[in-house]
């Protein structure tokens, strides 16, 4: 870890490493030197130089010393801003650092430590004060002005160090490493803090010894407010803000960055530093808040904020990404790389975050950017890795994986998406051999232990797999793992083999769908209910069917969309996708974050993608309320007219009370595409008959959606698993996959085995029932199965032969 002294010490090695002429400046030659010497793997053109030093220079024009150029102030300040890391550029050019001793013989770090030797010393030897402060303090821009702020630092140093003294003493400091988990490229003050340790203490705020410490703190607070100006109490609060936030006291910090908000309200720096705090806290939404105020103050304030705002922008997006709103945060993260293209954790997080919604490519540029810059980005490997798994590049997505772990031994992320991904490749012993690791290091861990027993039991190694679910048990009630015991216990029972390969399940054939029969009018086709399923997957892990479809009427009435025109002159309503986030926040604001983050995945993937076809990264919101609203929850009625009505709602419409029919034909075909893929998006193109711009009302708009051929029929389907796919039917489980069977079963009338739903849909049948034809009746329920044994059993007594 750098320390206050080295830090400033490397940057001064740097500076004179490339200020070949000695001028004390580094020219615009001398600073493209560098910028390419500590960026190796980096192959700049002559045109991207020119503009990161123009920015360079432009930026900090205040260290720039005539036709020298650049000072080793400016420099450090450069650093300090997080446009650099100071460990990574020394460690790049190989240089080493040595005690320098100055004019008086005396190593600055044997100088530091007498300096602090005692409080009498701390208040007479002026001249130190900067060597004993944070580099951050001695900044001509946003560190101390005011000679008293010394004063009041030096005082609350003093106080930090007794709290720390008794607390240490009584056993009450605890250290929280947070080394095993991936770094979110949290941007903690104006640059990567190097004087903050990894591993984070955390204060007893209980005891007697805190209470004191936070009235003795109120003191030094007063004595801020009571300074000779305005300008002198910003400064006090401001630093003793700095230096709490330093030692990891938050809340404390957090009450004198507001302060400093009051103080001076447009002033970036205490917006900036309170969001900080706020977000440490598990404050998002107010962290968010801060940010936002922060980037207002920056962009109006003109030049004099350039250096920060791409740091605002990277926090601002983290905040909105700790509260679901990825869409919105990628938008940060992309500014972000643009203000400063050598921001290497920007383009992670944005890497990450393109991920997390679903655009896999977009992802891996991102990324591969990142490791660009920096080779031991441990995350940005990992990150990398899961988005090549997404693409299927499996082979490059374990070395990836690797690279992680290689660099960070106890990654969780890596070690656990490395077991998912040997586990889908079907390499079982190497999977649990990674959930193995994972438990290792992060014990209690039950989807990890979970996945042990499955892994365990794909390789075949069963009372491995019955210890492993146990274990399981013990950490978590979770119904998934009740049902993998039942699954387990079954195919002990059966001691059944596997399609040749040993893996327990049993064995069983692919029938095509043309040998499947259905017996009575409630059975569903096989391909129809296939499509279903798939809907409603897409609907359950969006939670859709939650949101009831009047709050989409809502959302039309109360939004004001403003009118755009798409590149035909058509006039529309379109919206930003991360816009677009926002409304979907207050139609599924019944979810968690990370569950939100989920359903916009699946939405981003499934609708937008189709609607967004030309990649402009705008979507036609009226036609979205449409494509949504046959999923939500309401009658069929009521979603039929929802969709509808947000048909109406757009320009195009505008001032009719009815659509046109040529508008409804484009928005089956759209429905059409994005819910049943096998019609594919090439439907969109297809117009059967004349485009026909005769209107047609709600009643005709319901006909053609029911249309069994080209309409959404499928609706029926949808709404029979909506209300039966929880249901349950006693022992009966599944003849092919063992597991019990959920929603409907669906039972062959000659061989009476038994199939869930997926494995009816995907035509498995036990290999040891091969026949010409299979008629299977489908039984929502056991009440249903109950009733027809007793038809039967009574029909039988009636009949002739009985009698």
């Amino acid at each position: 870890m750098t320390t206050r002294g080295s830090r400033s010490e490397k940057v001064k090695r740097i500076f004179q490493q490339f200020d070949t002429n000695r001028d004390g400046g580094l020219n615009r030659e001398e600073m493209a030197a560098l910028v390419v010497a500590v960026n190796p793997r980096v192959k700049f053109s002559d045109e991207q130089i020119s503009a990161i030093l123009d920015e360079v220079f432009r930026t900090y024009g205040e260290f720039i010393d005539g036709e020298k150029g650049l000072t080793f102030d400016g420099l450090l300040r450069t650093y300090d801003d997080g446009a650099g890391d100071v460990d990574r550029d020394f460690d790049a050019l190989g240089l080493e650092l040595k005690p320098l001793d100055d004019k008086h013989g005396i190593s600055q770090a044997s100088e530091e430590a007498a300096s602090s030797s005692s409080v009498a010393d701390e208040r007479v030897m002026e001249p130190h004060k900067k060597q004993r402060t944070a580099a951050w303090a001695a900044s001509p821009n946003h560190g101390i002005v005011f000679d008293d702020t010394w004063k009041l630092v030096d005082d609350l140093e003093i106080l930090i160090k007794r709290l720390k003294a008794k607390q240490l003493k009584d056993g009450k400091i605890k250290n929280d490493n947070s080394d095993v988990f991936s770094d979110p490229g949290w941007s903690r003050e104006l640059g990567p803090s190097s004087e903050i340790s990894d591993k984070r203490v955390i204060w007893n705020e209980s005891g007697p010894d805190y209470a004191a410490f936070v009235k003795e703190l109120g003191v030094l607070r007063s004595r801020a407010d009571r300074a000779r100006s305005r300008a002198e109490a910003f400064d006090g609060q401001m630093a003793i803000g700095r230096v709490l936030y330093e030692h990891y006291l938050f809340k404390e910090a957090l009450v004198s960055f507001k302060r400093a908000c009051e103080l001076t309200p447009f002033d970036v720096k205490p917006h900036f530093r309170a969001g900080n705090c706020l977000y440490v806290l598990g404050m998002h939404s107010e962290a968010k808040g801060e940010f936002l105020l922060a980037l207002e103050a920056a962009e109006a304030g003109g030049n004099q904020w350039a250096y920060l705002l791409p740091q605002i922008h990277v926090n601002l997006g983290i905040a909105l990404e700790a509260e679901g709103m990825v869409l919105s945060a990628c938008e940060h993260y992309r500014e972000a790389a643009i203000l400063c293209p050598t921001h290497f954790r920007a383009l992670k997080l944005l890497g990450s975050a393109l991920f997390g919604v679903g655009e896999y490519k977009a992802a891996v540029k991102a990324l591969e950017e990142a490791i660009y810059m920096k080779n031991d980005y441990a995350d940005a490997h990992c990150d990398l890795a899961s988005a090549l798994h997404a693409m299927g590049d499996d082979e490059n997505a374990i070395k990836e994986f690797q690279k992680a772990i290689d660099l960070k031994p106890g990654h969780v992320d890596a070690l656990y998406n490395l077991g998912g991904l040997y586990m889908d490749m079907g390499r079982y012993q190497r999977a649990s051999e990674m959930y193995t690791r994972v438990l290792g290091v992060w014990p209690n861990h039950w989807r990890a232990q979970l996945n042990k027993a499955v892994s365990l039991l794909g390789a075949g190694e069963t009372e491995e797999a019955k210890k492993a679910l146990k274990e399981a048990l013990k950490m978590t009630n979770r119904v998934e793992l009740h049902d993998a015991i039942s699954h387990l216990k079954q195919l002990q029972k059966r001691k059944l083999r596997g399609n040749g390969n040993g893996n327990g399940e049993a064995a069983f054939i692919t029938v095509e769908p043309s040998k499947f029969k259905i017996v009575g009018e409630k059975t569903t086709l096989r391909t129809e209910l296939a499509i279903a399923l798939d809907i409603r997957g897409f609907q359950r892990i969006t939670r859709l069917n939650r949101c009831e479809v009047e709050l989409i009427k809502k959302e039309m009435s109360e939004g004001d969309v403003p009118v755009s025109y798409s590149g035909s002159g058509i006039p529309e309503k379109s919206i930003r996708k991360a816009s677009l986030e926002g409304i979907l926040c207050k139609l599924l604001n019944f979810l968690k974050p990370e569950t939100f983050v989920g359903a916009v995945k699946a939405i981003n993937q499934k609708i937008l993608a189709v609607l967004d076809d030309s990649e402009s990264g705008r979507v036609d919101l009226g036609m979205f309320f449409a494509v949504l609203a046959p999923l939500c929850g309401g009658s069929p009625d009521k979603r039929k007219q929802i969709a509808y009505e947000s048909l109406l709602w757009r320009p195009v419409n505008e001032g009719n009370a009815q659509i046109k029919k040529s508008d409804a034909q484009r928005y089956i075909k759209l429905l059409r595409a994005i819910y049943i893929p096998s019609h594919g998006i090439s439907e969109i193109l297809e117009i059967h008959g004349e485009t026909d711009n005769s209107l047609v009302s709600l009643t005709e708009f319901v006909t053609l959606f029911d249309d069994p051929e080209w309409g959404f029929s499928i609706m029926s389907t949808l709404l029979k698993l909506e209300t039966g796919d929880r249901s349950r039917h006693g022992r009966h489980v599944c003849a092919t996959c063992r597991y019990p069977i959920i929603g409907s079963r669906f039972k062959e009338m000659k061989s009476h085995f038994s199939l869930c739903s997926q494995c009816y849909c995907e035509g498995k049948v036990l290999s040891s029932c091969k026949q010409e034809e299979y008629r299977f009746k489908e039984y929502a329920n056991e009440a249903e199965a109950v009733k027809d044994k007793c038809l039967w059993f009574g029909s039988k007594g009636s009949s002739p032969a009985a009698s």
